[in-house]
């Protein structure tokens, strides 16, 4: 998302969440995979709401914090049948949501927000924190490159924030309140989230020159935009109502999923879900804003790790006594060529230009660092520090991908833009069988390919907008 107009980010809040120690020194190398007989339950502050009066079920408490005013419209009853058509793509949602909608719960209550807030994910990137868009906007809260500095997140070749659960969820709520606070009006808001609020703020000049109503339902929108909060409230309507709609909504357990742990040290992301006994792809939906094997902690404040596992991280770090990080820094010097420092080091050249973000055919230059695994000693792996200041490129190596359905597009037209299948943006989109304007398609991309391909030219004014 971005606006046509620069708002400054309000002070951050302090995190509630306890931590643990990542600086403990080393003491032996097995990992555990239990709690110690006698250990606790970290302290975890859920804010200053008593938690006796709160439901068990996530979801009730959501819906219990509905605020915005109901909205019947074809719009709304055509995207009610498109989740209620699909109960198994909204599964997967609900699934992905777990890990992280109870931190933004939190957050939209203690601002006082209404609590259909807190679904936009669902619209915005189906709660993918990978999801990137062909205007460059990225994770759940799809923020793009300029709202992300605007905010305060950051943005270069290790680390993008703006995929951070905790920054982006901050950086979306601090925009949503500013727009809130500029329109008075949480449908204006949304919309200006949408369409940025420049273009909010001329179309609602031009109603009022017209000596017309100046609110949402009677603007003249592009049409992502004009069903944008129908989409919110239909999800708000099926969560108020599931069984209406013939749809089971699994229960989410009303506590926290997540805790902060402090980073202060560089470490292989294999390694760090080894020691906190999670899969990697777990860590990865928890880390989501590191864009390289091996995370690097400069400027990093914390890593995110499931509270159950914290005190079992914590313990396996003390008596971990290798090395921390695999992977070192080459710096490339004449005659080289990416086949020839794969060899040397061990590496596909396909997982070298992916890890360096070297197109398929890109070369090297002389005096290049590249990120190369290490010789097995740990000599030299902190060298990564080195490669702090190389500046973000400006397409991150993604491998889910966001396509805007267009009034003109077909399902044949997606597929040869992007060089995939029908069949696969299909199946990537829970067994879509129709396409509808405004909707939002996962396309899964090679990490490889380079650089994604440039949009047709003639895109709506309101994607136009955001680049």
């Amino acid at each position: 998302m971005s606006g046509d107009i620069a708002f400054s980010a309000g002070p951050s809040e302090p995190s509630r969440a306890s931590v643990v120690d990542m600086s403990l020194e080393p003491l032996g190398t097995k990992p555990i995979t239990e709690r110690h007989p006698g250990t606790t339950e970290p302290d975890i502050d859920n804010s200053n709401l008593d938690e006796r009066a709160r439901p068990a079920d996530l979801w009730e408490r959501i819906r219990n914090g509905f605020a915005m005013a109901e909205l019947d419209s074809t719009e709304v009853r055509d995207n009610e049948d498109f989740y209620a058509n699909r109960p198994q793509y909204l599964k997967r949602i609900i699934e992905r949501s777990r890990r992280y909608l109870f931190h933004i719960v939190e957050e939209v209550e203690r601002r006082g927000m209404p609590a259909e807030i807190a679904l936009l994910p669902i619209i915005e990137s189906a709660f993918n924190p990978a999801a990137y868009s062909h205007r460059h906007a990225a994770g759940i809260w799809q923020l793009i490159p300029i709202t992300g500095t605007t905010y305060g997140l950051k943005q270069n070749w290790w680390y993008d924030e703006r995929r951070d659960i905790i920054g982006a969820t901050r950086a979306a709520l601090d925009y949503l309140q500013n727009l809130h606070g500029m329109f008075g009006d949480w449908e204006l808001a949304l919309a200006s989230y949408n369409w940025g609020e420049g273009a909010v703020a001329r179309a609602l000049a031009k109603n009022r020159n017209k000596g017309l109503p100046t609110n949402f339902r009677n603007m003249k929108l592009p049409p992502e935009t004009r069903n944008y909060i129908p989409r919110l409230i239909a999800i708000k309507n099926i969560v108020s109502n599931p069984a209406g709609f013939g749809i089971e909504l699994e229960p989410l357990p009303n506590e926290r999923y997540f805790q902060q742990v402090p980073a202060k040290r560089h470490i292989d992301v294999r390694l760090a879900a080894w020691l906190a006994d999670i899969s990697v792809d777990e860590f990865k939906a928890l880390n989501p804003a590191h864009n390289r094997p091996v995370i690097n902690t400069d400027g990093l404040d914390a890593l995110l790790i499931p509270v159950d596992k914290v005190e079992i991280f914590a313990e396996n770090l003390r008596n971990h006594d290798q090395p921390f990080v695999s992977w070192q820094v080459y710096r490339t010097k004449n005659g080289d060529t990416t086949e020839m420092i794969s060899k040397r080091y061990g590496i596909s050249p396909r997982k070298l230009r992916e890890v360096n973000d070297i197109g398929r055919y890109g070369d090297v230059m002389p005096g290049q660092p590249l990120l190369v695994p290490g010789n097995g000693s740990g000599a030299g792996a902190d060298d990564i520090s080195m490669m702090t200041s190389k500046p973000a490129r400006r397409g991150l190596v993604e491998r889910h991908f966001i396509h805007l359905v267009r009034g003109d597009d077909t399902f044949h037209g997606i597929a040869r833009h992007y060089r995939v299948t029908v069949e696969q943006i299909m199946s990537w989109n829970g067994n879509l069988k129709h396409i509808v304007i405004g909707q939002k398609l996962i396309l899964k991309l090679p990490a490889s390919a380079g650089t994604i391909p440039s949009a047709p030219a003639n895109r709506s004014t309101s994607q136009k907008k955001r680049a």
